[in-house]
């Protein structure tokens, strides 16, 4: 064999070698109905749950827990899903800058007894230069990522 056919052949191994590697990392997004199923079954894999933020008529976030002055890394909320489902989120990280504005949320974590433990907030905002368009911005925690035991 010529070395530009081998040299191929590399190529093409390591490219399917990077496929197959980033598609195990590739995530859906799901529900907290399921979070709380794998959760029970012993998956510690973290998830995607896309949800709106419960808010009163006023349009006031309600149910948000932040006080910067007694712990600034602690920030807890109430997340609705796409089956109208709430559950309580806790991020151990400072509430992020946008969070009030936010039409959509992706938090990424895992369920832990009866709230779910987030390691990453993902929030679409409405666009500033774009009518009808969501903007995206990404808030990870500085705390450990969770760790959750296999029963």
């Amino acid at each position: 064999m010529k070395i530009t056919h081998i040299l191929g052949i590399i190529v093409i191994a390591m490219a399917i070698g990077i496929i197959v590697s980033t598609a195990g990392d590739a995530s859906v997004y799901t529900t907290f109905s399921k979070a709380e199923e794998m959760a029970k079954n012993g998956d510690a894999d973290m998830i995607h749950v896309v949800g709106k933020l419960p808010k009163n008529s006023s349009g006031k976030i309600t149910d948000m827990l932040y006080n910067p002055q007694i712990d600034p890394n602690h920030f807890e909320f109430t997340l609705m899903d796409t089956e109208n489902r709430a559950k309580r989120v806790v991020f151990n990280s400072p509430k992020p800058q946008d969070f009030g504005s936010a039409e959509q949320i992706v938090v990424i974590g895992a369920v832990q007894g009866d709230y779910f433990q987030c390691n990453k907030i993902l929030l679409k905002c409405p666009s500033k230069y774009q009518d009808g368009k969501l903007e995206t911005t990404e808030h990870e925690s500085s705390a450990t990522p969770v760790k959750t035991a296999k029963i």
